[in-house]
């Protein structure tokens, strides 16, 4: 039995979110600990991830990313919530990996000329995983080394992606990332490479609890399904995740703005008073407006038409008034000049104006470039 402990308005939700990434005050810390604030780092484009992280912290540029990633090792890119490409703190791999590996298991997408049997499956990712250890492969010697093992089925062309086929292995690529079997080493000129993380998942139960207390924390209120979202899981798995840990005394319920109830963590159910004050430049599919909910409140007005594609968010980059959505900008860059062009959806005040270009400077301190402001229409795409 679970009683609603507080009712929370949708500005102090909004501006403790903020405030805990570091989008209200940079925070002063390494790169790991300011994606574990998100609590991963969407980087399918990786200049975009590092822009995340930088625009976070007070001095941390892509460089300093980069160090974390590939030097200090402090930091994975691998396969994350939805399977899309994240990164996550190296240290907090093997909560991510026993969460992820739990996930229920959905129908395949595939036909069944494409799908691999549950034994195939197996068999492939028993053979990345093999492949993998003590090497970085490209996706053509991964291919090859998985043939290799399993046989040539393995490696047939049947599966439709960006006007090409790839091999049927590849339709496990994020089930063998959340089983802690892959995961990406360095580019390799402009070839993605795999490896195979040093790595052991924690048990899925406890992983699973640790997972949602740390997206609550971070994004919290919030529902199951606004969780089984974030995860692209079933939402009637997500909702008896909640209530079990209700139960355990591990989340409780508060009322969300509009009466409906939502999670917190235990004992955390206490919000900012003020509203979030200023401007902020967030880049493309940044974890807060991915994850923020509700979507329609984060959007409001003509942001719901000019910053959303279809509904999904991350699509362009984002300019942030008082702490929702009022704009879209686009940055191109050119040796070190970087040219900038921001779109308010309504006009800026004078005092906007003068945030808005130390904004600016900062991303360019975290791009490592010279920044150049226009303020106008963005007629192009293109990532941040």
């Amino acid at each position: 039995m679970t009683t609603r402990s507080a009712t929370v308005t949708w500005a102090g939700a909004n501006s403790r979110r903020m405030e805990r990434q570091g989008l209200t005050d940079p925070l002063n810390a390494a790169p790991a600990a300011v994606v574990r604030s998100m609590p991963a780092a969407h980087a399918q484009v990786m200049s975009a991830a590092e822009l995340s992280v930088g625009l976070r912290s007070r001095e941390l540029t892509r460089a300093d990313v980069r160090t974390a990633l590939w030097e200090d090792r402090t930091l994975v890119r691998t396969f994350g919530p939805r399977g899309t490409v994240h990164l996550v703190p190296a240290d907090e791999l093997p909560l991510w990996t026993g969460a992820l590996s739990a996930l229920p298991v959905g129908r395949s997408v595939h036909p069944d000329s494409v799908r691999m049997t549950p034994e195939q499956t197996e068999e492939v990712l028993a053979a990345i995983g093999d492949a993998l250890t003590g090497a970085e492969l490209t996706v053509d010697e991964l291919t090859d080394a998985v043939v290799s093992r399993a046989g040539a089925w393995a490696g047939e062309p049947v599966m439709p992606a960006f006007q090409t086929l790839w091999p049927r292995w590849r339709q496990v690529t994020h089930l063998a990332s959340h089983r802690g079997l892959l995961c990406f080493g360095r580019d390799r000129g402009r070839k993605v490479t795999y490896t195979r993380p040093d790595v052991t998942p924690l048990d899925g139960p406890p992983a699973l609890a640790a997972l949602a207390r740390r997206y609550l924390y971070a994004y919290g209120p919030a529902t199951p399904r606004d969780f089984a979202t974030w995860l692209a899981a079933p939402a009637r798995w997500a909702s008896g995740l909640f209530a079990g840990l209700a139960e355990e005394g591990d989340i409780e319920e508060v009322v969300y703005e509009d009466g409906g109830p939502a999670w917190v963590v235990a004992g955390d159910a206490a919000f900012p008073s003020q509203p979030v004050r200023g401007v902020r430049l967030l880049p493309y599919f940044d974890a807060f407006v991915i994850a923020s909910r509700p979507r329609e409140t984060l959007f409001p007005g003509a942001a719901r038409t000019r910053a959303l594609a279809g509904g999904q968010a991350g699509n362009f980059p984002v300019l942030l008034v008082d702490g929702t959505v009022a704009g879209v900008w686009h940055q191109r860059r050119s040796g070190r000049r970087i040219a900038v062009t921001v779109e308010p959806l309504s006009p800026l005040t004078a005092g906007q104006l003068r945030e808005l270009e130390q904004r600016v400077a900062r991303a360019g301190e975290v791009m490592e470039g010279n920044p150049e402001l226009t303020v106008g229409k963005v007629t192009v795409g293109g990532h941040a």
